[in-house]
């Protein structure tokens, strides 16, 4: 039985606008975490136990023997010190409760090497949870480290490449917002997905994530276009994915020979078929992943090739979610994310404490740190109670680390408004069994 104290996940079925504090401004900046501590959250009950990560690693025989000491690696100097003070002062609140383990704060700085000098201090201090660092490229850094010296670490990157077992990657991923569209899409009874995606980082992420959803629920396998940055591009990547030429060519065709024909009856007909609504693409979802100018070409060419969201859910990515009041043109258009009333609570206090609100990514450390503190009062940091199978419950909704580095999470769907605008239209499952997760 889930305990919670400031937690509010009362859930309905009606629209909720999304308040202005939704925050994503870049792909990093998903910081989709949660946890639980002694303090203002809870742990789910139940148990999982897979193989430890650390079985037969140099390190493995040291895990045990180390103390509940939580080590927290950030940039605390340079140019990232002003989040990394933000994010320090966000795990500090969450061990600010009696009995909660030390905090071991580590700056990374800017100095190449840095975060790997940072966990090798953490370690050599005897830390036994490793939280941070923030940047993908950090983590690459200190992940080996943690790894050979058998210790978890719980990174505040949303890059799935840097996921492994023993290393999990905390941000809000592509992976899950992509999981949690194909199940609505599906309930939705929409089985036909196809992608029209950015050839680059963000789009070859979803394109993987997409795959592996639609494999996972049961559903064809997606068509997927990619394109460049120049218009020619999106256009033509469009054209071929929503099949104009033959959706289009069976028209101009009976329009062609009602104008060839010798009754004139036959040729009034030819300006009636000319207005002849063309059939509709061949998929019943759409995943985009572009933002700013690359948004507008690709709506543009969405109307010009007919692909009408009266027959197709859009779908794209969370980063929406920061201008989504500019998004009228995409109205009915979906987007995943974690529920921002489950944000309050953790801003309050943060706001109580510290006098200012909570900047994007503080979420992050808050989390991780109310994980750990938790997990110090119930055997530690192994990877059994890490884990556990029912997960935990957090600032932003509930999620649970899996062996492999990656981690489920429950997220909501959002839809856009006729007026722009973004509304809850389906709630964060309250439990990692529902098939929406």
């Amino acid at each position: 039985m889930l305990r919670r104290t400031w937690m509010f996940l009362a859930r309905t079925g009606t629209p909720r606008p999304v308040p202005t504090a939704i925050r994503v401004a870049t792909l990093a900046c998903l910081a989709g975490l949660a946890a639980c501590t002694t303090g203002p959250m809870a742990m789910f009950g139940g148990t999982s136990q897979p193989p430890p990560f650390d079985q037969g690693s140099p390190g493995a025989d040291q895990a045990g023997s180390r103390s509940t000491r939580v080590g927290l690696l950030l940039p605390l100097t340079g140019a990232n010190a002003p989040l990394g003070q933000a994010m320090l002062k966000s795990a500090q609140l969450a061990l600010d409760a009696p009995g909660a383990p030390a905090l071991d704060p580590q700056d990374t700085g800017d100095a190449p090497g840095g975060a790997a000098r940072a966990a090798q201090a953490a370690l050599g201090g005897g830390d036994g949870i490793l939280l941070g660092p923030l940047t993908s490229a950090d983590t690459a850094q200190a992940a080996p480290i943690a790894h050979a010296a058998g210790v978890p670490m719980l990174a505040f990157t949303s890059d799935l490449a840097q996921a492994q077992p023993g290393i999990w990657v905390m941000g809000v991923t592509p992976e899950q917002q992509v999981r949690r569209l194909v199940a609505a899409a599906k309930a939705d009874n929409r089985n036909r997905i196809a992608a029209l995606l950015p050839d680059n980082a963000l789009g070859h992420s979803m394109t993987d994530a997409l795959r592996q959803a639609c494999s996972d629920a049961g559903l064809p396998a997606p068509v997927v276009a990619q394109h460049g940055e120049s218009m020619e591009s999106v256009n033509a990547a469009m054209r071929s994915l929503s099949d104009f030429a033959d959706r289009r060519g069976a028209i101009e065709q009976k329009v062609k020979d009602a104008k060839a024909s010798q009754d004139p009856a036959v040729r009034a007909t030819a300006a009636a078929l000319g207005q002849t609504p063309i059939p509709p693409p061949p998929f019943d979802a759409l995943l985009l992943a572009d933002t700013g100018i690359g948004l507008q070409e690709v709506i543009s060419v969405l109307a010009y090739y007919d692909v009408s969201p009266s027959q197709v859910r859009i779908m794209g990515p969370l980063l929406w979610g920061a201008f989504a009041g500019k998004l009228h043109a995409l109205e009915g258009a979906w987007f995943a994310g974690p529920d921002p009333r489950d944000r309050r609570g953790f801003a309050s206090l943060y706001e109580k404490k510290f006098g200012q609100p909570p900047r994007p990514l503080a979420d992050i450390p808050y989390d991780a740190a109310a994980l750990a503190g938790s997990l110090s009062q119930r055997g530690g940091y192994g990877v059994d109670t890490l884990t556990r199978g029912d997960g935990f419950a957090g600032v932003d909704g509930i999620f649970a680390l899996q062996p492999d580095g990656h981690v489920r999470r429950g997220l909501a769907i959002f839809q856009i408004q006729p007026g722009g605008g973004a509304s809850i239209i389906q709630p964060a499952p309250v439990s990692l069994g529902d098939t929406n997760t």
